[in-house]
């Protein structure tokens, strides 16, 4: 492991075999880019991380990486009112869209030479929308073809907190030379879809399971009620497939959910999310876990190269 100073940011890297992890945990536990180091000696970017990225003021809103969604994911709504929420004794808070993790500060827990533990220390906006005790931990896990990473809620309080985390994997996409979105496919073995509405309403929609990511009604679709824990994707010769896990078990819980999302057609990523329900969680329940008092809960994902 290697720490460098880079443009005012204390970024740590980590070169396995041959792979390389570039994080910044400090500043929303984030891990930035994940590279290969390919036979023929070129770099394969598997992690996204635009270059001239800002690392000051801007970073939190850099669109690469792998952004932590605590403690809800995607937009929280209250009767169709974007950025609210209500808690179990009736306060209404405000709530960010994806939370408050990713414009965070963290602090290192533990550092190795495979990986990192850090946790969240709640600023002001986090105690007010947010009003508990708790431990929130990010911990990575680095191998040479794979990265796992827990999101770990502890609870602290004398009242179940609720939580519906996830994860924003930013993937480069496409990752040959000369090829286009159409020439990778992927498989979500899901028995339900939807798109998520303005007005915070879950929407059902029709979907195919297997797809390549031309497919424009792909991009923001919400997929659920997993039959598989496994999500692959690749090129369509079927190489260099990425795979995604959720979880230790193979039936995933109900309500976890995979979405499919890009900025645009043209933009050099296509986000691949893993989160532990569906947004809007804390209106509808679908996906929501309450932690008791005393007690933890984790969201396990692993990314891996096949």
């Amino acid at each position: 492991m290697e720490i460098i100073d880079f443009e005012g940011a204390k970024l740590y890297k980590w070169n396995i075999g041959a792979s390389t992890f570039l994080a910044s945990p400090l500043r929303g536990a984030r891990l930035m880019n994940w590279n290969l180091s390919m036979a023929d000696g070129s770099v394969r970017d598997v992690i996204y991380w635009p270059e001239n990225a800002p690392m000051g003021e801007g970073f939190p809103s850099v669109r690469g990486g792998n952004p932590i969604l605590f403690p809800f994911a995607g937009r929280s709504h209250l009767k169709g009112e974007q950025g609210k929420w209500k808690t179990k004794d009736e306060r209404v808070l405000d709530m960010p869209q994806h939370g408050f993790a990713r414009q965070s500060d963290f602090e290192l827990i533990d550092t190795n030479d495979f990986g990192f533990t850090a946790r969240l220390i709640p600023n002001a906006q986090a105690m007010v929308s947010y009003p508990y005790k708790y431990e929130f931990l990010v911990k990575y896990r680095f191998s040479q073809f794979s990265f796992a990473v827990d999101l770990q809620l502890s609870n602290k309080d004398l009242v179940d907190i609720p939580m519906c985390a996830g994860h924003h994997f930013y993937f480069r996409l496409p990752w040959h030379d000369n090829a286009t979105r159409s020439d990778y496919t992927i498989k979500i073995d899901a028995k339900k879809a939807a798109t998520h509405l303005p007005n915070g309403e879950i929407s059902p929609v029709a979907f195919e399971k297997e797809f390549d990511f031309g497919d424009a009604s792909a991009i923001n679709r919400l997929h659920y009620n997993l039959k598989s824990n496994i999500v692959k994707f690749g090129s369509k010769n079927g190489e260099e497939d990425i795979s995604i896990t959720i979880g230790n078990s193979p039936r995933p819980e109900k309500y976890e959910t995979i979405v499919t999302w890009s900025e645009s057609p043209t933009a050099p990523y296509y986000c691949v999310e893993p989160w532990m329900g569906l947004p809007n969680s804390a209106e509808h329940g679908m996906g929501l876990s309450w932690v008791a008092p005393s007690e933890s809960k984790v969201f396990s994902t692993e990314v891996s190269l096949l």
